[in-house]
């Protein structure tokens, strides 16, 4: 293993989250005081090793959200930090910074009637004709306000984890999850949540290519090859007339209709 990691990512208040060593067999993540994750050089090989007294629950947590998405990354596959609902026109995309509403959003569709197909990890997939969206796996996480506001006592609830407070619910009878690919219908990139009333505004392609770079997962920030391939596939995304800035008050009462003005504004031709 390399004596220091070539990708640090610190966290707001200034602690380590993760470290990207290259080692002999590929890729180490460290995550201090949790877990490590070998990765092979092509992705496909992932083993963990938790901390002594790090439960399974937080391990598993840990592989699906941050690990098995960097892996898909090195695979060739387009991953991005972004949720996913099913409609009746297909897959609707919200991309957005932390704390935007991404989770929120999609939990609001899945417990009103429809499904989700990803909470994070958004795995991007070109088909012929068109982009399809792969469902991940069939959980969602949420703060505690958002599950007060959202989930009925009769969700299943996964273990909780060690490093956060955010519970995670199993999809079933109470919160709806899509298990087929769906083909992509709209990507809202989410605004800052400021505004009076349900806004969209179309993103010219640059822009479109901009935010997806911003929200994608990479484990090798520094494989000039990949990010090659990257790039031109994400401009190949950008360029499909279905990106817009999405904007609406940050209130729980307003998401149903939220909801229907997405429902709607999908349901526009191009």
């Amino acid at each position: 293993m390399a004596a220091e990691p070539f990708h640090t990512w610190i966290l707001p208040d200034g602690s380590v989250w993760t470290e990207t060593y290259r080692t002999a067999d590929g890729y180490l993540l460290r995550f201090p005081d949790l877990a490590d994750f070998q990765v092979s050089p092509d992705g496909l090989s992932i083993t963990g090793t938790p901390v002594p007294g790090i439960p399974e629950s937080t391990t598993d947590h840990l592989y699906l959200n941050q690990v098995l998405p960097l892996a898909l990354s090195k695979q060739g596959k387009l991953v991005f930090h972004a949720s996913a609902v099913d409609t009746e026109e297909g897959a609707v995309v919200f991309v957005g910074e932390s704390g935007r509403g991404k989770s929120t959003l999609a939990a609001s569709f899945a417990v009103n009637g429809f499904s989700f197909l990803t909470d994070d990890g958004l795995v991007v997939e070109p088909e012929d004709p068109g982009i399809r969206i792969l469902p991940s796996h069939p959980s969602i996480r949420l703060w505690s306000d958002s599950e007060e506001a959202l989930v009925s006592p009769g969700a299943e609830r996964a273990p909780d984890v060690s490093f956060t407070s955010k519970a995670r619910f199993l999809a079933g009878d109470e919160i709806g999850f899509c298990n087929e690919p769906r083909p992509l219908r709209r990507v809202y990139f989410l605004g800052e949540g400021d505004a009076d009333t349900v806004s969209f505004e179309p993103l010219k392609a640059s822009d479109a290519m901009l935010e997806w770079v911003r929200h994608s997962f990479l484990l090798d920030v520094e494989e000039r090859p990949r990010l090659t391939s990257h790039f031109q596939q994400v401009a190949e995304l950008a360029r499909l007339p279905i990106h817009y800035r999405l904007d609406f008050p940050r209130r729980y009462e307003n998401l149903r209709e939220v909801r229907e003005a997405v429902l709607e504004h999908a349901g526009d031709g191009f």
